[in-house]
């Protein structure tokens, strides 16, 4: 603790005594995590309260951006416009089109220089960030060019190890008070050239360093229609905004255009097919059945092509706009349970030509059985256990490494080869060494048995292991889970008068909207369907139908859905036929 504190006021020197001690606290528990980026560098994260603190990369000391709300003016800090930072969060670098030029000027800073980037009008940092120009060449280049690698954002992973909580909202600097009336003014002189100039060269587009702390993909310009529109339109006049616009709109990326294309369909489907009546709705249902039918002809989304490359990322970033509310309601199973239509950005969201607002709404009813469901591919997977550690570390594998089943069976064949303890006499035997004694014999199995057959062996070492699943939903990214994924449960129950229901549980973990199915049986059958909670839970519900209805449940999930019958129990509580005497 304190060579860290050496260390941390020799990274930091504009940090006092005071705050150092505040900083690196004597008596408060200060933990240290090991991780690794999606590059395969190691890094050391310190954690404080709960929170990150510090990370370390190859010896050099980083603050984050939980430290940098608390300590705002620890780095020289650059400003971008808020748009920016959903760029940013996506796993872009900060290019200097996208750098607000303040009046007072830029703070001196040499290439190297570790930085801080915050939002217009706000002083609390949301990006970390090595300036790749010094001061000097940043405006020698006409601001143009990649200014900062960014090595953590707010809401990137490393953000996720603390209490994710947002940014603060501290108030500007002087200097940033007098900049803002400055372009008040200047926003009042007619013809006035804008201070920004946004360049819209594709040979802009560099690679991202290698200190990512984010997956990234590719690195995005950091400027274009909605930030111009949004933010400076107002400095330009009417034809050179439109002159501007044009050339961003045809110069954007194929990954820029699938962002605004998903942005599109995501606020045509809250404004024409979600009704409050309809939440909490399955994200994959929301993804499914509303925003493919908002897809424009001849055009198809692909959450892989955009910035965001997973569609829980895309409604996190809607859900800090605070246009809507993502919660688990179910283990690994997501749901928007809130959605703000008075938002400004849904009321101003024009539906595009093509579309009909009214018929849209009508059809909203209906969209559910028009779109094909698509069953999810579930595989069982297996974690090392504490007590297989000494099997599995042969071949690389440590405590908590996932593997599916051929996986395994590979790691025993190997390990059986590598210690020759094939049966000479008989193959189908393998021969028990100490080690996998210890693993896969009970006590009092240990003294009785030396040799095991190789299904046997393999069946044993599954057993032992903990289970775990992978669910891939359509068009989505794969979800592991502990555990064996429970299977769709059907149950009838009797109630008042000798009457039978079938109830339905577990809907949500394959994809299936609970509402949709109760809607789709209630037609079928011409029986009463409803909701009701699952007892004993908080957030869990159960489909409930008048009668015996098993048959038709049966056809549905098993023909028409396409789902494996292994992942459906109760089937053979359907009615008997009535046989011919």
């Amino acid at each position: 603790r304190r060579k860290l504190r050496t260390d941390v006021a020799a990274a930091f020197p504009n940090l006092s005594a005071e705050q150092l001690a505040e900083f690196i606290p004597n008596k408060e528990e200060l933990n240290v995590i090991k991780i690794h980026s999606h590059k395969g560098e190691a890094i050391t994260v310190y954690m404080n309260n709960r929170n990150p603190i510090l990370f370390e990369i190859e010896k050099a000391l980083y603050p984050t951006v939980y430290t940098l709300w608390v300590y705002p003016d620890l780095l020289p800090a650059f400003s971008t416009w808020p748009p920016v930072l959903q760029k940013l969060a996506g796993g872009a670098d900060l290019m200097l089109p996208g750098v607000v030029v303040p009046s007072s000027g830029f703070p001196q800073v040499e290439r190297g220089t570790l930085c801080a980037v915050t939002l217009l009008g706000n002083r609390a940092p949301v990006a970390v960030a090595v300036a790749t120009m010094s001061t000097a060449e940043m405006l020698a280049a006409g601001m143009k060019g990649k200014g900062f690698a960014v090595l953590h954002t707010y809401m990137d992973h490393l953000w996720e190890y603390g209490d994710k909580s947002y940014p603060p909202t501290l108030a500007p600097l002087v200097t940033d008070s007098a900049e803002k009336e400055s372009a008040e003014d200047e926003e009042e002189m007619e013809g006035k050239e804008p201070v920004i100039s946004f360049s819209t060269d594709p040979s802009q587009h560099v690679d991202v360093g290698d200190l990512s702390l984010k997956e990234r993909d590719s690195c995005a310009i950091l400027m274009g229609k909605e930030e111009l529109s949004e933010d400076r339109g107002a400095e330009t006049a009417e034809d050179a905004n439109t002159e501007v616009q044009q050339e961003a709109e045809d110069s954007r990326t194929p990954q820029e255009q699938m962002d605004a294309l998903f942005s599109q369909c995501f606020f045509h489907a809250l404004k024409c097919k979600v009704k409050k009546s309809d939440l909490p709705l399955l994200t994959s249902t929301f993804l499914r059945s509303h925003m493919f039918s908002c897809c424009p002809a001849g055009q198809q989304l692909d959450i892989k092509k955009s910035s965001y490359k997973k569609f829980s990322k895309f409604l996190l970033c809607m859900q800090h706009q605070k246009i809507l509310q993502v919660k688990e309601l179910n283990k690994g199973v997501e749901s928007i349970v809130e959605v703000d239509w008075k938002h400004p950005d849904v009321k101003a969201f024009a539906v595009p030509e093509g579309f009909s607002s009214a018929s849209a709404a009508q059809d909203s009813k209906s969209e559910d059985r028009e779109q094909v469901y698509h069953a999810p591919e579930i595989i069982p997977l297996y974690g090392v256990s504490t007590k297989m550690i000494p099997l599995f570390q042969e071949s690389g594998h440590r405590k908590g490494s996932i593997l599916s089943s051929s996986e395994v069976r590979n790691v025993i064949i190997n390990y059986v080869k590598t210690n020759e303890l094939i049966d000479e006499t008989n193959k189908n035997f393998v021969k028990v060494n100490a080690i996998l004694c210890d693993c896969l014999l009970d006590k009092s199995e240990q003294d009785e048995i030396s040799n095991l057959k190789w299904d046997d062996l393999l069946s044993r070492c599954l057993e032992r292991l903990q289970p775990l699943h992978q669910v891939t939903f359509f068009g989505q990214e794969p979800i592991v889970r502990k555990g064996n994924i429970e299977p769709i449960n059907i149950a009838i129950a009797q109630r008042s008068s000798n009457k039978k229901v079938t109830i339905i549980k577990n809907l949500e973990l394959y994809g299936l909207d609970p509402q949709c199915v109760a809607n789709i049986l209630q037609q079928k059958v011409q029986a009463s369907a409803t909701i009701t909670p699952v007892p004993g839970t908080k957030d869990r519900v159960q489909v409930q139908i008048q009668g015996n209805q098993i048959h038709h449940l049966a056809k549905m999930l098993l023909e028409e859905y396409q789902l494996p019958r292994k992942y459906i129990q109760g089937l053979e509580k359907a009615p008997k036929l009535g046989r011919k005497k």
